[in-house]
């Protein structure tokens, strides 16, 4: 997948990216049975020649899910918020 990463406002300064709507879908279609607490989902993510274990969010307005990307990650990867970013998710469960 390829989304944009964003800086959520507030004070704590995450990054994230957003699922696309229709594969968000699908994984709480899929998996949603099988979420933990706040409804996330465990994950691996590849972003690059990056890989690291994490969970995705439900994100309310879109119906889709969120997903934090780590400064650690950010630093490795060159990447800051407004980019392009193309990654994949692997659930866990």
């Amino acid at each position: 997948m390829t989304t944009k990463i964003f800086l959520y406002p507030g004070m704590a300064a995450w990054h994230f990216l957003g699922l696309p709507k229709e594969i968000g879908q699908e994984i709480k279609k899929n998996f949603g049975k099988g979420s933990r607490g706040f409804g996330s989902l465990p994950v691996e993510v590849t972003v690059g020649k990056t890989v690291w274990n994490t969970s995705i969010f439900p994100e309310k307005t879109s119906g889709s899910y969120l997903l934090p990307v780590k400064v650690s990650v950010r630093k490795k990867e060159d990447i800051e918020a407004g980019e392009e970013v193309t990654y994949s998710i692997k659930i866990r469960i």
